[in-house]
């Protein structure tokens, strides 16, 4: 800080004192000018005068957000014991998801505010998926209170778990009784929960996608009498669809009992999903699960993917002509920005090429080129040249994927190597494998009925032989060996992508091989190439190389 400069000239009284008088009527009414406006800045609440809303205490949204965690994952005794009256918050959160058949929620903390009387209230979104029906989705808010140990609970209210459920509304799930048609692959085979066991809990989203699925509401209903004031949400559609008609798919038989069984036989009974679609169409031959029942995690499964996102952040730096495959980029064990990152095992490779950077996997030589590309060239690559974060129609329910642009130097770091807020799922990364390897974005579908409302560019001849070529590299000379041995010019990518400091990392592999793109995650996998990658050598050893 500086001082301030002297009002006045040094020097005597005498003949300077009218100055000296004019200056300090110059600084009253400059003093009378700053009073006023500061009325007027009080008044009108603005300028450096207003104090701005009050800040929500960090305890506290920390707070709403492991309830919103807790309740999420299940643990709803802990989601209770962040409450006022954690008996009846069990009660009551137990019985709503039971009573409503709702399975797996996903609950988005909101911006939090503070209230002048110390409370706090975070927003939330919820989307409930309704079992074998669809997804309730609604917004709400979690009331904060501080107590008087100094801590802070969730302020218990009905309303908080929906704003319309109150100690006079309830509501109630109601289901309208039809047959499921039959479900056939693309050859015409009949396809069942009981052969197909992955397709237990997609069949009846299928015949719902075709119109011809179970149908219900979510009504609230007065909890004295029963009657039904209101309908929430309803499921399902009135279908002229003949009920004997089967309902067509995309999916093919022979590749969805050899994705069940790879699954069965490589996943160490790890959580896992697979996804195996067509290059030239994007139709879905096999989406498998492990567990099979429950969450379909290869369609709207939501997880960092990765180093095999290292494929699309390849693409935006050739697209730009940043780098090409043989030259030099220096693959240190560390590289710190904002925190330090460094590469599986801690590796290193010392004057590589980029070529040796993709094959193994390097992420601080993918780092190091994070000033190559913009920060929003990272999110518009992925939207624009392989339709991710675009609405796909699918024929079930699925989520597409994000790509924000990042809010800093580390999170650009970590959004070049499939982590930070980047999400995708199994079936984004087989489009993304597909589009990598022919140039041009199909939606993936698995009924082959649905609109494709997005828009996308086809990516240059020569981005696409250099894709090809370093996954290609990546099998003979890297990361993914493990497909080494199988005929034919196989390409493919690993990914080892942390979900904590605390858990295991997952893993990730993709794979193409003739018309064909595959992608596998394993949960606490520790790396892909040795969790997901024999889950993909197995399926691609066992199928036609190329489907009709």
């Amino acid at each position: 800080m500086t001082d301030a400069a002297p009002l006045t000239e040094p020097g005597g009284l005498g003949r300077g004192r009218r100055p000296a008088r004019t200056a300090t009527r110059v600084v009253i009414a400059a003093g009378s000018a700053l009073a006023i406006a500061a009325g007027v800045g009080y008044a009108a609440e603005l300028g450096p005068f207003d104090p701005g809303p009050p800040i929500p205490a960090p305890e506290a949204t920390k707070q709403a957000r492991a309830f919103l965690a807790d309740w999420e994952a299940g643990r709803i005794a802990r989601a209770a014991a962040l409450t006022s009256r954690p008996e009846e918050a069990e009660r009551v959160l137990k019985s709503f998801t039971a009573g409503l058949d709702i399975s797996e929620p996903t609950l988005t903390p909101g911006a939090a505010t503070a209230g002048e009387d110390g409370t706090v209230t975070m927003a939330f979104s919820a989307r409930m998926p309704v079992t074998d029906l669809g997804t309730w989705t609604y917004a709400s808010s979690l009331p904060l209170r501080k107590q008087d140990d100094g801590t802070w609970k969730v302020d218990w209210a009905l309303s908080l778990v929906h704003p319309k459920l109150s100690g006079t509304h309830k509501f109630r799930l109601e289901r309208e009784d039809s047959a499921l048609p039959q479900i056939n692959d693309r050859d015409g085979n009949a396809l069942s929960g009981t052969t197909h066991p992955s397709l237990g809990p997609l069949i009846p989203r299928i015949a719902g996608g075709s119109g011809a699925g179970p149908r219900g509401a979510v009504r609230l209903v007065e909890r004295a009498t029963g009657e039904v004031t209101g309908t929430e949400v309803s499921f399902g559609k009135k279908s002229e669809r003949p009920a004997d008609k089967p309902v067509a798919t995309t999916l093919d038989a022979t590749w969805q009992s050899a994705a069940e069984k790879a699954l069965a036989a490589e996943a160490e009974g790890k959580d896992a999903a697979l996804v195996a679609l067509r290059v030239d169409d994007g139709e879905i031959l096999a989406v498998a699960n492990s567990p099979s029942a429950g969450f379909n995690r290869a369609v709207s499964g939501t997880y960092a993917p990765g180093s095999t996102w290292k494929i699309v952040t390849t693409s935006a730096l050739l697209l730009k002509d940043a780098v090409a495959p043989g030259d030099v980029v220096d693959c240190p064990k560390y590289l710190t920005v904002g925190k330090r990152f460094q590469n599986v095992e801690a590796s290193e490779h010392r004057d590589a090429t980029f070529r040796k950077d993709f094959s193994a996997s390097c992420n601080t030589a993918f780092i190091g080129l994070r000033d190559k590309v913009s920060d929003r060239e990272l999110g518009d690559v992925p939207g624009k040249y392989f339709g991710v974060g675009q609405e796909w129609n699918v024929g079930i329910p699925s989520y597409d994927g994000s790509v924000p642009v990042p809010r800093d130097q580390t999170e650009k770091a970590a959004s070049m190597i499939g982590q930070g807020r980047v999400q995708a799922n199994p079936l984004i990364m087989a489009s993304v494998t597909a589009t990598a390897v022919s140039g041009t974005f199909h939606q993936p579908t698995l009924t082959g009925a649905a609109e494709d409302t997005t828009t996308t560019t086809p990516l240059p001849r020569e981005v696409v032989a250099q894709l090809r070529e370093l996954m290609r590299a990546t099998v003979t000379e890297g990361t993914a060996s493990v497909l080494a041995d199988l005929p034919g010019s196989v390409g493919a990518k690993t990914g080892t992508a942390e979900v904590s400091e605390d858990a295991p990392n997952n893993g990730w592999f993709v794979a193409h091989r003739g018309n064909v793109a595959v992608a596998c995650v394993v949960e606490k996998g520790v790396t892909g190439g040795a969790s997901a990658g024999p889950v993909v050598r197995s399926l691609l050893g066992a199928v036609p190389d190329d489907p009709s």
